[in-house]
């Protein structure tokens, strides 16, 4: 490979930083994404995350669902230029109904911003998703939102982190006030206070006055009650807290810190800035060729998401595809890993949430979308050179179940597609019965605001109206050994077999009681709460 290329690949490398946003629903995390972009320069005037219809609609979610309640329903990738950096940043859902989601994008993450709402702290679906990060290591930076309302202390929020995650806490920046007092932060790096001026929610960056610690004027900006606590808050800091160790930190052992609001824009460009410099670029990916640095010379990636319908005006289907080595670029032919095929990647598109650009190139760490004519699933792997294959996704167990039925014959045929589409985007578990009598496909999902997004889309995309008949089980089980293992065990009580997307057995299970009943009736049969992955190699 020449020079320069090798050179080209570095130096892009270096200046990429990637990373998905978690939290619990009503976190705020919508807001921050939104006025990232905004300090980013990527938007010009951020829009507060409300379902009227006279607000201006959040850039992030561009689902007519989410505009309508107001949540993140769907992952979606917004890249921009930061200070001379290419920041990809993935938006993932809060609600726990799209988990799954969440997990395929952090497969996609170099690096994760844990948010935190200030009054209520650690939250269920935020100790969830961080379960997740950690399994993957990835390093964890904490933003703790809404200081601009009544919340709990500081002090109190670090401990909680520390002694319920495991983690080890670096507060970079320190809250001055709270609430309707809450004036800025205090950055601890550079021991300057940072003062800011409100704007009418926040939709403009924020004003900020910048003043040394030791600075003399600082009674003109900051009241003595408030200048007092702040250094009696930073002299028990710096008696309790371990010092900042930045290998820790891209090891997900130690987390990063940081107070401010979203809506008011304090502290959220301090935040960009520290990001950058403390967080992790692209790095080396498990393979079945072991791990694959970034600058290999050849090109290879994996599709981590498909998404049908972004613009309903051409009814497309896209595969969001993460750079992983060497140098993308328009119209190279590549090979296709599960399948065995050489795909030409034409219409390559750079993803900004709805809207999207013709792009030429791409780098590791970067995220590109790309026409799929049913070509892609999840977990693909596309390559150039020797054949590799990265690790796939898994599904994971549903916990609800519904026949979705199309009561209107002469809609047949988009009934079909609608459902063709949503199963290969992954948006919901689409199976079948294994009795061949029964044709209506079962949904399968995680909680029930997942089949309304279903019928949604249906409705909307594909001019569908559809009814739903629920099924009484509450687990499902995928079985090591196939279609011969079911077989050979016979008859299973309280069970109904059903068939995955690739075909493979499935046992839906009442109960857990049920589940416990069986592995006794059966000891033979080996039962997984995952399924194998359908394309690429098994996660350790």
């Amino acid at each position: 490979m020449p020079v320069e290329i090798q050179t080209e690949i570095q130096q892009a490398v270096d200046s990429r930083r990637n990373f998905a946003i978690i939290s619990h629903p009503d976190a705020g995390k919508t807001t921050l994404t939104e006025k990232l972009l905004l300090y980013g320069g990527a938007i010009h005037e951020a829009g507060a995350v409300k379902a009227r219809r006279a607000q201006r609609k959040a850039t992030s979610d561009w689902m007519e669902m989410e505009q309508q309640r107001g949540i993140s329903i769907t992952s979606t990738v917004l890249q921009f230029l930061y200070k001379g950096f290419q920041i990809n940043l993935l938006d993932t859902p809060g609600h726990q109904d799209f988990s799954e989601d969440t997990y395929r994008t952090l497969a996609a993450a170099d690096n994760a911003v844990m948010l935190i709402d200030a009054a209520k702290g650690l939250e269920p679906q935020t100790r969830k998703l961080f379960e997740v990060c950690q399994m993957r290591s990835l390093p964890i930076f904490t933003f703790v939102n809404k200081l601009d309302r009544p919340g709990r202390e500081a002090l109190e929020l670090l401990d909680e982190i520390e002694q319920e995650l495991g983690m080890q806490t670096y507060a970079v920046n320190w809250p001055i006030g709270m609430g309707d007092r809450f004036k800025g932060v205090f950055d601890r790096v550079h021991q300057q206070i940072h003062l800011f001026e409100r704007r009418a929610h926040g939709s403009k960056a924020a004003q900020d006055t910048v003043i040394d610690l030791c600075d003399p004027r600082i009674e003109e900006f900051l009241d003595q009650e408030l200048y007092y606590q702040l250094k009696e808050e930073l002299e028990i800091l710096e008696e309790i807290a371990l010092d900042f160790d930045i290998e820790q930190v891209h090891a997900g052992k130690m987390t990063p810190v940081f107070f401010g609001s979203a809506m008011t824009n304090f502290g959220v460009e301090l935040f960009l800035k520290s990001f950058l410099d403390y967080a992790l670029k692209p790095e080396a990916r498990k393979s079945s060729k072991g791990e694959i640095e970034p600058t290999y010379p050849e090109f290879t990636g994996f599709v981590f998401k498909l998404q049908a319908n972004m613009d309903p005006k051409h009814r497309d289907r896209v595969a969001f595809v993460r750079v992983c080595t060497g140098k993308f670029e328009k119209d190279m032919t590549v090979k296709h890993a599960r399948t065995g095929k050489t795909v030409r990647l034409s219409r390559p598109q750079k993803l900004f949430a709805q809207g999207r650009e013709s792009l030429d190139v791409a780098y590791p760490g970067d995220v590109i979308g790309l026409n799929n004519p049913g070509v892609f699933a999840i977990g693909d792997t596309i390559y150039n050179g020797k054949k590799l294959e990265y690790e796939g996704i898994p599904c994971f167990s549903p916990e609800i179940f519904a026949y979705i039925k199309n009561p209107n014959p002469s809609k047949f045929k988009q009934f079909q597609k609608g459902i063709t589409e949503l199963r290969e985007e992954g948006a919901i578990q689409i199976m079948y019965s294994a009795n061949e009598f029964k044709r209506d496909p079962i949904l399968a999902a995680v909680g029930q605001l997942q089949f309304e997004v279903v019928q949604f889309r249906l409705r909307n995309e594909y001019n569908v109206e559809t009814t739903l008949e629920p099924l009484s089980f509450s687990l499902a089980r995928w079985v090591a050994g196939g279609w011969e293992a079911i077989e050979k065990a016979g008859r299973i009580f309280n069970t109904m077999t059903v068939k995955d997307n690739w075909g493979r057995p499935v046992l839906l299970i009442r109960n857990e009681w049920n589940l416990g009943q069986i592995m006794a009736d059966h000891p033979e049969l080996q039962l997984n709460s995952t399924a194998p992955v359908g394309a690429g190699i098994e996660p350790d």
